[in-house]
């Protein structure tokens, strides 16, 4: 209790070194929250793509309504399909004919074949997979062709896997760097006490009891930047809706993580701070 006091103290004593101190781990965290909610919308959006892969298989021809039925069922029932339709050569025809509105007068009567289309679930959409399913409607004899874009397929996987990395790899570096300014000016707040502590030390205490209050201090001013930097993030998340384009914000839970994380930082850089300055003392 003594030693949230005495944090808290701080705060009256050095309110513009404290402020630096919220500061610096507000604007850390707030550039490492933009590349967050970049990250996030890049995975939504690659999300939404992946939810419009669709497997066609094309039906012979001539094809008896009874082994269709049979079919659509057993795909259906597949652990990777998550619904699954037949469409007719004229529901076929009619799509066309509203997607593709400037060549309408070039589509004829039974131009397009019948066919199945398949969607799977989330979490089954790789190449891999996708190729596996593929293959099985192949085993029907009265399925002619079967399409889903590989090409486009696997460079939508690669795109995501290189996106995850990457994200993975400038996180770790926003992170690294946001501690050491952190640490920077939770340093220059120790040193601006220094004689403080050299009189403390003096008196007895020990490590334990005068770096206490220091790491109270970090975790709340961590606590605090945070709160400041995930409102900045925020705001930029509205502006950037309102005049660019629809974007998705942290769900709440993320969004917490982002705060107690500000509170770490505040705590380790405090933690690293005091530590090199009482080894010298």
């Amino acid at each position: 209790m003594t030693a949230l006091r005495e944090a808290f103290a701080t705060f009256r004593r050095a309110p513009l070194l404290s402020m630096l101190g919220i500061l610096t781990i507000a604007f850390s965290l707030f550039a490492f929250g933009l590349f967050g909610l970049v990250a996030v919308n890049i995975r939504e959006a690659l999300r939404y793509v992946e939810s419009r892969v669709e497997i066609r298989a094309f039906i012979v021809d001539g094809t008896p309504a009874e082994a269709t039925g049979t079919a659509l069922a057993d795909v259906r029932a597949f652990p990777e399909v998550d619904s699954a339709r037949y469409i007719s050569s004229d529901q076929a025809l009619a799509r066309a004919r509203i997607e593709l509105s400037e060549f309408q007068d070039v589509f004829e009567e039974n131009v397009l074949p019948a066919s199945l289309e398949i969607w799977l679930k989330d979490g089954y959409r790789t190449p891999a997979t996708i190729e596996n399913v593929a293959q099985r409607m192949r085993a029907y004899q009265f399925i002619d062709d079967v399409r889903f874009g590989e090409d486009w397929i696997d460079k939508l996987y690669q795109l995501r896997t290189i996106a995850s990395f990457v994200g993975l790899g400038l996180g770790l570096a926003f992170a690294v760097v946001s501690v050491i300014i952190i640490g920077s000016t939770i340093r220059i707040m120790v040193l601006s006490r220094a004689r403080e502590i050299s009189i403390m030390r003096l008196v007895g205490a020990t490590n334990g009891f005068i770096r206490l209050p220091f790491l109270l201090e970090g975790f709340l001013q961590g606590i605090l930047g945070g709160l400041v930097a995930l409102g900045l993030t925020w705001l930029t998340h509205l502006v950037i809706k309102r005049d660019l384009m629809h974007t998705v914000f942290f769900d709440p839970p993320v969004a917490a993580i982002g705060v107690l994380a500000g509170a770490a930082l505040g705590f380790l850089a405090s933690a690293f701070a005091v530590n090199r300055h009482l080894r010298k003392v």
